[in-house]
C-alpha cells in the first residue's frame, strides 16, 4: 500500500487515507463500500458505525465519512 500513499493529499481528510489503510487493511475504495452498504445516511451515525462494528478510530472514521458524503470516490 507504499504506492498508494503518494495518492493522497498532504492536507485534509483525504490525508489520513495511508494510515487507515495501513492500520485496518482495507482500502478507502473497501472502506466506502462499507459506508455504502452500512444502511445509514447520517454522517455521525456512520461514524458510530465504523468505530463500533469495524474498531475504527474517530478521526480516522469522520474523515472517511465526510470525504465519502461528500461524494468523492477512491479508484479500486
Amino acid at each position: 500500500m507504499a504506492e498508494q500513499a503518494s495518492r493522497w493529499p498532504k492536507q485534509g481528510p483525504a490525508s489520513y487515507f495511508p494510515s487507515i489503510e495501513a492500520k485496518y487493511g482495507r482500502s478507502i475504495a473497501e472502506w466506502q463500500q462499507v459506508i455504502a452498504d452500512c444502511g445509514l445516511q447520517k454522517h455521525m451515525e456512520i461514524v458510530a458505525h465504523l468505530k463500533s462494528v469495524h474498531g475504527m478510530g474517530h478521526g480516522h472514521a469522520n474523515a472517511l465519512v465526510g470525504w465519502t458524503l461528500a461524494g468523492n470516490v477512491a479508484g479500486p
